[in-house]
């Protein structure tokens, strides 16, 4: 876990081959994250969850200690969680985390869910969406940035 983040607020870093990444936190937890053109000049830069993303990119891209909190519906909350637990460096079909979310892929509805949790997904790299494939909620160049650093694991 991320040790005793500071107050709540929004916090921003750039970093190289990323780009600039703002995280929303709330009650210590993440509830946020944006890729903006560039860091705000009133953004805090000093967060244990930007610091961590900043290990990430330099190899430990194990993510999922960092506590994050998904104020999404039930239904799109599980297909978020079951991404999670597809591990760094693998990649997952949508088909896959549709079964590990306890869905039906082969059903229309329960496709678009997943689709829709995808796109939506409010806290990537912390939910990451990189490894399912497809375009999803992190803009394709950071996905790739996150994808090559996985791979040198």
């Amino acid at each position: 876990m991320v040790d005793s983040p500071p107050a709540a607020g929004l916090y921003a870093r750039e970093f190289d081959g990323l780009g600039a990444v703002q995280v929303g936190v709330a009650s210590a937890k993440v509830i946020s994250v944006s890729f903006p053109d560039a860091v705000p000049d009133d953004a805090d830069r000093d967060h244990p969850v930007l610091d961590a993303v900043g290990r990430a990119l330099a190899g430990d891209p194990d993510l999922r200690a960092v506590d994050v909190a998904l104020t999404v519906p039930t239904d799109r909350r599980s297909v978020l969680e079951a991404v999670r637990q597809v591990p760094p460096g693998e990649r997952a079909s949508l088909e896959q985390v549709a079964r590990m979310a306890h869905l039906d892929p082969d059903d229309e509805d329960d496709a678009r869910t997943v689709r829709r949790a995808l796109r939506e997904n409010p806290v990537p790299p912390f939910v990451p969406d990189h490894r399912v494939e497809g375009e999803w909620a992190t803009p394709p160049a950071a996905a790739e940035r996150l994808r090559d650093a996985e791979a040198r694991e």
